[in-house]
C-alpha cells in the first residue's frame, strides 16, 4: 500500500510533514514530491502516471492560493485525490507578512471542482486530516490496516472518557 504526497512549492513542507507523520504511525509506505502544476506541469503528469505505476493507491495534494495541482492531478489518474488548501504566507509592497486570504482562495479552488473530476478536500492546512482519510480508503482493502484504526479510533473514545467524557463537575 502506498500514498503519495504532491505540493507545489518547498515553503509548504512543514504543514505537508504532518501527513507523512500520520502515515508513518500507521505504517504506511509514502513518497512525497515538490512539483508545482503552474512551474512543472510536463514533469507532474509523468511523475503522476510513475507513482500510479509504481503501486500509489492514494494521492494527497496540498495547494495554496490558486490550488490547481489536486484538480490537476485528479485529471491525469483514476486514483483518488485528496486536497489540502494551504495558508499561503507572502509579503506585502512594504514588506509586511500577509496570509492574503487565510487559504479561503485556495480552499475554494480546490473543492470546486467541475463535475466529473472529483478531489475531496480537508480544511485548511489539514494535511494530518488529509492523510486519515488515505488510511481510511486503504484500510477498505488491507484488514492490518483497518485493525489499526479501529484500535486508533477507540483510544480517541477512551481519551474523551479520560477527560470527562461522561460528565463533569464544574
Amino acid at each position: 500500500m502506498k500514498v503519495a504526497i504532491f505540493f507545489g512549492s518547498k515553503s509548504d513542507t512543514d504543514t505537508m510533514k504532518k501527513a507523512s507523520t500520520v502515515l508513518k504511525d500507521f505504517g504506511v509506505e509514502y513518497e512525497a514530491f515538490i512539483l508545482s502544476a503552474h512551474r512543472s506541469g510536463e514533469l507532474l503528469a509523468q511523475t503522476v502516471k510513475q507513482v500510479e505505476a509504481g503501486g500509489a493507491e492514494v494521492i494527497i495534494a496540498g495547494a495554496g492560493l490558486a490550488a490547481a495541482l489536486p484538480g490537476v492531478i485528479a485529471s491525469l489518474t483514476v486514483l483518488p485525490v485528496i486536497g489540502v488548501p494551504l495558508e499561503c504566507m507572502s509579503m506585502d509592497a512594504k514588506g509586511r507578512s500577509s496570509n492574503g486570504l487565510g487559504g479561503l482562495d485556495a480552499l475554494l479552488s480546490i473543492v470546486q471542482m467541475p463535475p466529473k473530476v472529483p478531489v475531496a478536500t480537508v480544511g485548511v492546512n489539514a494535511a494530518a486530516n488529509a492523510a486519515y482519510l488515505a488510511v481510511e480508503m486503504l484500510a477498505i482493502k488491507y484488514p492490518e490496516l483497518k485493525e489499526k484504526l479501529v484500535a486508533f479510533k477507540q483510544s480517541l473514545v477512551d481519551d474523551a472518557l479520560a477527560n470527562g467524557g461522561k460528565g463533569v463537575e464544574l
